[in-house]
C-alpha cells in the first residue's frame, strides 16, 4: 500500500472545515488503515455522523448527502472520514450497505450492480421521506461512484439527485489486475477471510469492455439536471488506468486529479476516501458557492506499511 498522503490533517481545519476533533463534533478519521480496521468488523453500524433520521436539512445545505461504498467494502469502513466531516459541516448524512451475501457480512458490494442500484433507489426514497427534501446529493467511492449512474439512467434517479461526486469511480471500467489488486490489499487486512473464494459479479461487471459498462455508457454517460464531479488519483492501483475514473468533458462535468492540486499527495485508491485533499474537493463539489482552499502541506509520512 502506498504511504499515507503527505498532507497535513490540520490543513482542513485551517480552511474553515471542522477540525478532526472539534468540540461537540464527530471525530474525522484521515487515515485509511485506522478507519478501515475500526469499521470493517461492524458493517451494520453507521459511520460517525451518518443516519440521524431526525436530521432536517438546513437552508445552507438543503440536500441530504447519501454515501455509497465501494466493492468489498461496507458503509462503516469506507466512510469514517467523509461522514463525520460532512455532518460537522452541517449536512444531513446517510449511508447504507448493498450487494453483500448478508447484512452482517463485512464484505459488501459484490452482487450485481443493477441490484445494488435498486437498493440505492429505495434508500434515497427513504431519505427523502424522512427529511422532506426535494432531492439528495450522492457521494460514492470506487464502484459506489459509478453504480449511481445506473440509478440515474435507468431507475428514475435523475429526478431525485442534484449532484454525484465520485471518488476514484470505475466509470470506464478497470483491468482484471486492478480488481485482483483490490481484493489482495483488503485480504491483507483480514487474513482469516478469503475475498476471492466467493462470487463477485460486480467485479466482473467492472472490467473494461464488460457488457454492463458498455450498456451503461451507451448513449451518453451523464443525464440532464445532475452535476457530476470525479476526483481521481494518479496512484490508483485498482481503477487502472486511473483516467478510467473520468467522465467525458462537458458543461456539467468536473474531473479532478488530486496531484494536480498537490503534487505531494500520494493517496491511492483505498486511501482517497480518507484523504484531506479529496475530502476538501467533496466539500467544494457539494457547495461550490463557498469553496474552501485545498490543503497542501508536507508532514512527516507514516512510518512502515499502512497494512
Amino acid at each position: 500500500m502506498a504511504a499515507a498522503a503527505l498532507v497535513a490533517v490540520a490543513g482542513l481545519a485551517a480552511t474553515g472545515a471542522p477540525p478532526a476533533a472539534a468540540a461537540g463534533g464527530y471525530q474525522v478519521e484521515t487515515h485509511f488503515s485506522t478507519g478501515f480496521l475500526a469499521g470493517f468488523p461492524a458493517p451494520e453500524q453507521s459511520p460517525p455522523g451518518a443516519n440521524d433520521w431526525s436530521c432536517r436539512p438546513s437552508a445552507a445545505h438543503p440536500a441530504p448527502v447519501v454515501l455509497v461504498h465501494g466493492t468489498l467494502e461496507n458503509m462503516n469502513d469506507n466512510w469514517r472520514g467523509a461522514a463525520p466531516l460532512l455532518a460537522n459541516a452541517g449536512y444531513c448524512v446517510y449511508a447504507f450497505d448493498y450487494g453483500g451475501p448478508a447484512a452482517w457480512s463485512p464484505i459488501q458490494g459484490t452482487g450485481a450492480i443493477e441490484d445494488g442500484a435498486a437498493v440505492l433507489a429505495g434508500f434515497v426514497d427513504r431519505v427523502l421521506t424522512a427529511t422532506g427534501a426535494a432531492e439528495v446529493d450522492l457521494v460514492g467511492h470506487s464502484q459506489g461512484g459509478m453504480l449511481p449512474r445506473y440509478y440515474l439512467k435507468n431507475l428514475g434517479g435523475a429526478a431525485k439527485v442534484g449532484k454525484l461526486v465520485g471518488l476514484a469511480p470505475s466509470n470506464q471500467g478497470t483491468t482484471l489486475d486492478g480488481i485482483t489488486e483490490l481484493a489482495r490489499r483488503l485480504h491483507v487486512l483480514a487474513p482469516a477471510n478469503d475475498f476471492l473464494s466467493g462470487p463477485c459479479q460486480a467485479c466482473v461487471q467492472q472490467e473494461i469492455g464488460s457488457d454492463f459498462i458498455t450498456a451503461l455508457n451507451a448513449g451518453g454517460q451523464t443525464v440532464p439536471g445532475v452535476e457530476y464531479t470525479v476526483i481521481a488519483t494518479g496512484f490508483d492501483e485498482v481503477v487502472t488506468p486511473y483516467t478510467n475514473a473520468f467522465l467525458p468533458d462537458g458543461p456539467h462535468v468536473t474531473n479532478i486529479t488530486v496531484q494536480q492540486q498537490c503534487a505531494l499527495d500520494a493517496t491511492d485508491h483505498l486511501e482517497i476516501a480518507y484523504d484531506p485533499i479529496a475530502l476538501t474537493d467533496v466539500l467544494n463539489a457539494l457547495d461550490p458557492a463557498h469553496p474552501r482552499p485545498i490543503p497542501c502541506q508536507v508532514v512527516l509520512p507514516v512510518t512502515g506499511p499502512l497494512l
